[in-house]
């Protein structure tokens, strides 16, 4: 029977934390490198594909400098005998133009080879409720 403790979410959050210093190389080592791997930030649009993955994952990293805490809420994590996923709410502090961030974030995992590999990351701030108002540009 797979269960959470098959995921490799240690290391997942530590490389949330080196991608905060700078650092893409952990989370690219734990990423799918086939054409359906996607990715989902507040840096840009969702991508899909290893190359542009990896590319923004180098670019994503770029934004960051000096990061230092890095914790994780798990709201929910489910697990099927090849496909899981988790929703976490994430807590970093890093230069990006500001202190402590808070970010929910969804994670897609793929078994693969018999190895857990990332197959999806959104990660997006809002952290409360927003009026309609507020998701159309000006």
């Amino acid at each position: 029977m797979v269960t959470e403790h098959d995921l490799p979410l240690e290391e997942y959050h530590r490389a949330g934390l080196e991608i905060t210093k700078g650092n893409p190389e952990v989370y690219k080592a734990l990423y799918s490198r086939r054409d359906d791997v996607t990715i989902a930030n507040p840096f840009g649009p969702p991508l899909c594909g290893w190359s542009k993955v990896s590319e923004w994952l180098d670019r994503t990293a770029n934004n960051y400098r000096d990061g230092q805490d890095y914790e994780f809420e798990n709201i929910s994590t489910v697990m099927a005998s090849g496909l899981a996923y988790t929703v976490e709410i994430e807590r970093a502090r890093a230069r990006v133009g500001g202190a402590a961030e808070l970010t929910p974030v969804t994670s897609a995992f793929r078994r693969e080879g018999g190895v857990w590999k990332v197959t999806h990351r959104h990660a997006d701030p809002i952290t409360t409720t927003r009026p309609p108002e507020s998701v159309i540009e000006t």
